[in-house]
């Protein structure tokens, strides 16, 4: 009985290491700035995250489920429907996949000076 929940604990303590290493928030709007699908560079596109768990809306219009990948969590995501990962920035500025796409995160129309 105590291997038992030593052995449920050592694996809580795996999914929870994991499922806690992402840093940072990858929530919100980007631009797809290279690599587009269907050449729609420009296309914004947008993740929401909850927890560890990921929406991902591509240039395309294609949703899509993510995670932080088992093996570099702080660092990178995988992408379900694509079945790849991507790299994501320290600060969350830039998203690169696997297969060469680039998203910059969208900081909005610039502020208009007021005089």
């Amino acid at each position: 009985m105590k291997s038992i929940a030593l052995a449920v604990g050592a694996v809580a303590a795996v999914f929870a290491t994991s499922a806690s290493a992402q840093s940072v928030n990858l929530t919100g709007a980007y631009r797809c700035v290279q690599t587009c699908r269907g050449g729609l560079v420009g296309n914004p596109a947008f993740i929401t995250q909850n927890g560890p768990e990921l929406n991902l809306l591509n240039e395309a219009g294609e949703a899509s489920r993510g995670w932080p990948d088992w093996f570099a969590p702080a660092t990178r995501i995988w992408v379900e429907r694509y079945n790849f990962g991507a790299v994501y920035s320290a600060d969350a500025i830039t998203i690169q996949f696997d297969n060469g796409t680039i998203w910059q995160r969208d900081a909005g129309p610039p502020l208009r000076a007021r005089y």
